[in-house]
């Protein structure tokens, strides 16, 4: 028996156990697996862990996706938390290659996604609040909601979660070194019901460039 000769449901069971790009590359070779790689039931689940792997075309969007993890640790997307007046031009330029990737991506999920259950980004630099905003208020069946080292964050992120995030039981802001203690005990108060982890952040260094006479003190501290 051929692999084609197999019903949908027996093909979209062996391609559950292949990668993005497998699939893909799979797919290419007749339009009956194209068309399992176009079922939305195959996507339910997708996993990142660079920047480029958000700009290809072996994945796709849709409201079948429940989970979403991006999760960078290289060294240079490390670059990206760094505060920007310490980054030099080249480092510039490759944050801003990243902030138009993963907040491009962030507004696709927002916009097609609404069924979206559990979102995960560590080391995500360039992701804004407004992004994460939208996507609490386009995604209301969002229960887990989990920001690692993500630099960006703000106060914002909680405040939006007391007003969109109504069926929210899990809520990490780890690291978020701009997430305030006012503004934990504030989602700690009127959200009872989310489980809130916040481990490093609100003990960290707030983003703000500092004097001239001082800025080579605290880029040290900010370093060590």
């Amino acid at each position: 028996m051929q692999l084609t000769e197999l019903n949908q449901e027996c093909l979209l069971h062996i391609f559950s156990f292949l990668d993005k790009e497998t699939r893909r590359s799979t797919s290419l070779t007749c339009h009956k697996l194209r068309d399992v790689f176009l079922d939305p039931t195959l996507w339910t689940l997708l996993n990142f862990s660079s920047p480029s792997e958000l700009g290809k075309n072996n994945f796709l969007l849709s409201p079948a996706l429940r989970s979403l993890s991006i999760c960078w640790y290289s060294s240079r997307v490390k670059i990206c938390n760094i505060e920007d007046w310490m980054k030099s031009n080249f480092q510039r330029d490759i944050c801003s290659k990243h902030e138009n990737l993963i907040n491009n991506f962030l507004n696709q999920i927002s916009n097609r996604c609404p069924n979206l259950v559990s979102l995960t980004l560590s080391g995500c630099g360039h992701v804004t609040d407004y992004y994460i905003i939208q996507i609490l208020q386009k995604c209301p069946k969002l229960k887990a909601l989990k920001l690692e080292n993500c630099a960006r964050m703000t106060d914002k992120v909680l405040e939006a979660v007391t007003i969109h995030g109504r069926n929210l039981r899990t809520l990490h802001v780890d690291f978020c070194r701009n997430i305030t203690q006012v503004g934990l005990q504030t989602i700690r108060e009127k959200c009872r019901s989310v489980f809130v982890s916040a481990e490093r952040s609100a003990g960290m260094i707030p983003d703000n460039k500092p004097d001239e006479t001082d800025w080579l003190g605290r880029g040290m501290k900010k370093r060590l």
